[in-house]
């Protein structure tokens, strides 16, 4: 099988699901097959997240990737796109750290009306759910989110390029 078909069936395999929870919450989930430790350390290490999580369609460079994971620490990365006038950054603090089963952070670069993200993994069978939760404070702030493309809700590329990743651990 090639590396197109091998990418296709395993998108099939394990979907990449997104809903709406409620009027300020939206859900991404995503079975890896990897243990829950890897898909952790995808997620906390800047090594590891700088290989997937933009995605490879958008021709964006990631140029730098900052992340203290420690419940009170700090991310920030920062990306470059041919179109945009200066790099653009994603910041905010980790409110909780629990390893190999839940993160949760703020998502600062919004303002006031930013997101709170919850990740969480669930391993079975040495295959692990992933679990994404991006709550807002209001129902015109998801659909500020929404209108800008600035949501988790379309995470399938970059899912597939952290499966991908995952396969090579």
């Amino acid at each position: 099988m090639d590396a197109r078909r091998d990418t296709e069936a395993s998108s099939v395999k394990n979907p990449t699901g997104a809903q709406r929870k409620s009027d300020r919450e939206l859900v991404v989930t995503r079975t890896f097959d990897a243990p829950a430790r890897l898909v952790f350390e995808a997620w906390t290490k800047p090594e590891l997240l700088k290989r997937w999580w933009v995605p490879k369609s958008m021709g964006m460079s990631f140029l730098s990737c900052e992340a203290d994971v420690r419940t009170g620490g700090s991310y920030r990365f920062v990306f470059a796109h041919p179109s945009f006038p200066q790099p653009m950054a994603f910041f905010g603090k980790y409110v909780e750290v629990s390893p190999h089963s839940r993160l949760v952070w703020t998502n600062e670069e919004s303002g006031p009306g930013g997101s709170l993200t919850t990740l969480t993994l669930e391993e079975k069978a040495g295959k692990t759910l992933l679990t994404l939760l991006d709550l807002y404070p209001s129902k015109e702030a998801l659909e500020a989110a929404v209108a800008s493309g600035s949501t988790s809700g379309d995470m399938r590329e970059t899912f597939e390029q952290l499966s991908e990743l995952l396969a090579g651990l």
